[in-house]
C-alpha cells in the first residue's frame, strides 16, 4: 500500500508546524541579532557568515542586505566566468559549458537587480503577484546556477574549470538560497495560501487539430483569437508572417524574431508572428529583450521547427534545444518543435522555456530522452502532445499541463521511459510540475513493439527537492504499478514531493506504489487546490491576457 497521510493527520501536522513557526520565528519587523534570523535559514552557519556580526537588525533589513550582496556575488561570479573564457585555450565543451554560464549569469543579474528594487520599496509583507513575483525571481536564480554547475559537470574536459569554479560557485549557491530563505520568512504572508477558484471562471472547449487560432488572410483577424468559436480579443503591437516560399515578410523564425521590437511591456501588446506552413530547419532563439512575442503557426505537423543537436554530439543539454525562449511572455500556438537526433544520442531537446509567463497552446514537442525542458520561471501548457522516452518533461520551472496528452516512444533497449524529472533544489523555491486533466498514454511505435518489455514510470527526482502532482488524468496501463522510479538508491526520496489524485485509467491504481515518505496520494481537494492553476502559477493574473482557455482550479 502506498503511504499517505490520512486528511486529518495533515490537518493536525500543518496546524502543529504553524504553531511552531509562530514560536520560533520572529515578527520580520522586529528587531534580532544576526545568529537569530539565521535560525530558520537553510544553512543557519553559512547565514552567520554573510550578515553583518554587529548591530541588530529586522528580518526586512537582513534580507535586502543578503540580496544585495547577492547582486554583488552575481556580478563577480560572471567576472570569473568571463575571465576563463578569455583564456582561449579551453576544450570546445569547456567553452560550451561556461557560454551557458555566461548568460545564465547575466540573467541572474538581471533578476537580482529585479527583486531589489520591489525589497528596497517596500518594509512591510507582500502581497501577490508581488510575493510571488519575487519569489518565482529569487527561485530562478538557484536554477540558473545549478543548470551552470551541470553543465560543467557533464563537461568531461572541464575538469580545470570545474575545479576553479567550484568554491565560488557552490558559496553562490549558499547565497541565493538564503536569500530566498529570508525574503520567504520576511515578505511572503504567514500561511500563504490561495484557496482554489472554481473552473467555470474559464473555458474548457473541445479540442480540435489542424485549425489555425489565427486567419491569415484577413488583416483583421490576425488581431484576433479564436477560442474554439468564441473569438477572443488580443492586443497585438504588429504582425509580420514567415513563409518559406517568399510570400510573407520573412523566410525564416529567427529573421523574424530578431526583427521583434524590444521590451515590449504587457500593456503594449503582443508582436505576433505568423509562421506559415513548412518544416523550418532552424535552430531558434527568442532572446531576453524579446517579450510579449506571440507565434502563431498553421497547426500540429503542419508548422514545424525542427533541429539535431544532443549531448552526444557536443553540445551541452541546455544548448541542445530546437527552440530556446527566454523573452517574458511569450505565447506559441499551432506549431511543432521537434528534434531529430533520436534516442542514441541521449538528452536532446526540442523546446527550452525559461520565459517568465510563457504559454503554449496547441502545440507538439517531438523527441527522446529530455524533450522538453521547462527550465525556470512559470509556464503553462494547454491542449498539447509531449513525445518522448528518459526524463521527456524535466526542468525547474513552476509549470501546469492542461489537457495534455503524454506519447510515451519506444526507448533504446535497456531503458525505461520516465514521463517527468522535476529539478527543484531548495524547499523554498515555488516551483514543481503539475499535470492536470491530461492523458498519459504509449506511442504508436510502443504501442505496436512485441520485442521487449518497457517499463514506464510518471518520474523520478532529478534534484533533492523534487515535485510533481499527477492530478485528474487518465493513466494508460503501460505506467508501472510502483508508478514512481528512483534517481540513485535513496537519493530525494524523503524530500520530494510526488503525489496523484482523482486519476483514471488503468495505470492510476496506486495500491502497489511506492512507499517512500515523500509520495502521497491526496484525497483533499484543498491539498489538490495547492497545484492549479491558480496556486501554482497564479494564472488568473496573467493567463486572460493570452486568449487561451485555461481551468483555473480543479476539473
Amino acid at each position: 500500500m502506498a503511504a499517505y497521510h490520512p486528511a486529518a493527520t495533515l490537518s493536525f501536522l500543518l496546524v502543529l508546524s504553524l504553531f511552531l513557526l509562530a514560536r520560533s520565528d520572529p515578527a520580520p519587523s522586529t528587531p534580532v541579532p544576526p545568529s537569530t534570523a539565521c535560525n530558520d535559514t537553510t544553512d543557519p552557519t553559512f547565514c552567520r557568515s554573510v550578515l553583518p556580526a554587529n548591530g541588530t537588525g529586522n528580518l526586512y533589513t537582513y534580507g535586502r542586505f543578503s540580496a544585495a550582496k547577492s547582486l554583488s556575488n552575481a556580478n563577480r561570479f560572471l567576472g570569473l566566468v568571463n575571465r576563463y573564457l578569455a583564456r582561449g585555450s579551453l576544450s570546445d565543451a569547456a567553452v560550451a559549458a561556461l557560454q551557458d554560464c555566461q548568460l545564465l549569469s547575466g540573467l541572474n543579474i538581471d533578476f537580482l537587480s529585479a527583486a531589489g528594487a520591489t525589497l528596497n520599496t517596500t518594509k512591510s509583507t507582500l502581497l501577490d503577484p508581488q510575493a510571488e513575483d519575487v519569489q518565482t525571481l529569487l527561485s530562478a536564480i538557484l536554477t540558473n546556477q545549478q543548470t551552470c554547475a551541470d553543465g560543467l559537470q557533464a563537461a568531461a574536459s572541464a575538469w580545470s574549470v570545474r575545479s576553479g569554479l567550484a568554491v565560488p560557485m557552490a558559496n553562490s549557491t549558499k547565497l541565493y538560497s538564503i536569500s530566498l530563505s529570508l525574503f520567504t520568512r520576511a515578505w511572503v504572508p504567514r500561511g500563504k495560501g490561495r484557496k482554489p477558484r472554481p473552473a467555470s471562471s474559464s473555458t474548457k472547449p473541445p479540442r480540435q487539430r489542424g485549425r489555425g487560432l489565427f486567419d491569415a488572410t484577413d488583416d483583421e483577424m490576425v488581431r484576433r483569437m479564436a477560442l474554439e468559436g468564441a473569438a477572443a480579443a488580443v492586443s497585438v503591437a504588429g504582425a509580420v508572417t514567415v513563409d518559406q516560399s517568399g510570400a510573407g515578410n520573412y523566410t525564416t523564425v529567427g529573421d523574424a524574431v530578431a526583427a521583434a521590437p524590444s521590451n515590449l511591456g504587457a500593456s503594449s501588446g503582443y508582436f505576433v508572428i505568423h509562421v506559415a506552413a513548412g518544416v523550418y530547419e532552424e535552430n531558434v532563439v527568442v532572446p531576453k529583450n524579446k517579450k510579449y512575442v506571440m507565434m502563431v503557426g498553421d497547426g500540429i505537423g503542419q508548422t514545424v521547427i525542427t533541429g539535431n543537436r544532443s549531448v552526444v554530439d557536443g553540445w551541452t543539454t541546455f544548448n541542445s534545444a530546437t527552440f530556446a525562449v527566454l523573452g517574458q511572455g511569450f505565447v506559441a500556438v499551432n506549431m511543432t518543435f521537434r528534434n531529430t537526433a533520436g534516442p542514441a544520442k541521449h538528452q536532446a531537446v526540442a523546446l527550452r522555456s525559461g520565459a517568465d509567463l510563457s504559454t503554449f497552446y496547441q502545440c507538439s514537442f517531438e523527441g527522446y530522452q529530455d524533450t522538453l525542458y521547462t527550465h525556470s520561471l512559470r509556464q503553462f501548457y494547454r491542449a498539447c502532445d509531449v513525445y518522448g522516452t528518459v526524463d521527456y518533461v524535466f526542468g525547474n520551472a513552476a509549470v501546469v499541463f492542461q489537457d495534455c496528452t503524454l506519447y510515451n516512444r519506444l526507448p533504446m533497449a535497456g531503458q525505461s521511459n520516465t514521463v517527468t524529472a522535476q529539478g527543484r533544489s531548495d524547499p523554498n523555491q515555488n516551483t514543481g510540475t503539475t499535470i492536470q486533466g491530461c492523458s498519459i498514454v504509449a506511442a504508436p511505435e510502443l504501442a505496436a513493439n512485441t520485442a521487449f518489455a518497457t517499463a514506464t514510470y510518471l518520474g523520478r527526482p532529478w534534484k533533492m527537492y523534487s515535485r510533481t502532482v499527477i492530478m485528474q488524468s487518465d493513466v494508460a496501463g503501460l505506467v508501472d504499478p510502483a508508478g514512481w522510479m528512483p534517481w540513485s538508491g535513496d537519493f530525494a526520496l524523503s524530500t520530494l514531493y510526488y503525489a496523484e489524485y482523482d486519476n483514471s485509467g488503468a495505470g492510476s491504481d496506486t495500491s502497489r506504489r511506492v512507499n517512500w515518505p515523500g509520495y502521497h496520494v491526496l484525497n483533499s481537494t484543498v491539498d489538490a487546490g495547492n497545484f492549479t492553476v491558480a496556486n501554482m502559477v497564479l494564472g488568473d493574473f496573467w493567463l486572460p491576457q493570452t486568449g487561451v482557455p485555461f481551468t483555473i482550479g480543479l476539473n
